[in-house]
């Protein structure tokens, strides 16, 4: 399944309580996803919390369109990516 970076700006900076709610809305998020085939891989979170970069495994880009509409999170950027790791020749 192809790999994709997903680059997102929150204007308002990412708020995620770290406690039982915040959890059901990211169990919520993978729940959503799973419908669509699009795992989440695991996320980046810049200092200032107001740009997120987000590695997904899914089928087509536009299946992390469709569930980032459904999530009401924002997408500025989509990029299929691939690893490329230091000790690649080692």
């Amino acid at each position: 399944m192809p790999r994709y970076m997903v680059e997102r700006v929150f204007q308002d900076g990412l708020n995620i309580p770290v406690d039982a709610s915040g959890a059901q809305a990211l169990g919520n998020i993978i729940k959503t996803n799973g419908e669509q085939g699009v795992t989440w891989v695991h996320s980046y979170v810049s200092a200032d919390k107001t740009r997120t970069f987000c590695v997904y495994d899914a089928p087509t880009p536009d299946a992390i369109r469709q569930v980032a509409e459904r999530n009401a999170l924002p997408i500025n950027n989509i990029t299929e990516i691939s690893v490329l790791a230091p000790y690649f020749y080692y």
